[in-house]
């Protein structure tokens, strides 16, 4: 099921690369991104983290707090921030369990280069109050954070 604008985000607790836990009560009284991405270190993924690299300092100064989340684990998720100078946490969802609930896990098995592809490529802006300001569902890596920050005059 997806979310729409307006309802309630679904609360979550996922450890970052370094495992700190993130969750829901963490980012109260904040703006967030919290962006679903397939797999590091694929193509379209790896465009989406370096557009938000790219664009950081613009979320930073209008209040966002900026989350991609994934399957893979914490360990490829530092190699991922390594390798590509990321400037915000990447969370590990391995069972998929936060991307259930907000209706990012994709459709139908797939894979790219040996690499399951389990989750759809989603971002959710949610409000200082916990609610879902913006959903995309389904959207391609590049030009995304672009529209995103349009949609958002960040």
């Amino acid at each position: 099921m997806e979310l729409e604008k307006g309802t309630a985000a679904p609360d979550f607790e996922l450890p970052d690369q370094d495992g700190t836990i993130w969750s829901l009560e963490k980012l109260a009284g904040k703006k967030a991104v919290l962006f679903f991405y397939p797999a590091d270190e694929t193509p379209g993924c790896t465009q989406e983290v370096c557009d938000f690299r790219d664009s950081y300092e613009y979320w930073q100064k209008d209040g966002y707090v900026v989350l991609g989340v994934s399957p893979q684990d914490a360990a490829s998720h530092k190699a991922f921030i390594a390798n590509h100078e990321l400037t915000f946490p990447l969370l590990v969802d391995e069972d998929l369990a936060v991307a259930r609930k907000y209706g990012a896990v994709a459709d139908q098995d797939s894979e790219w280069n040996g690499i399951p592809i389990l989750v759809k490529r989603s971002t959710f802006v949610i409000d200082e109050n916990g609610d879902i300001a913006e959903a995309f569902y389904g959207i391609r890596a590049k030009g995304h954070v672009a529209t995103l920050r349009n949609t958002l005059s960040v």
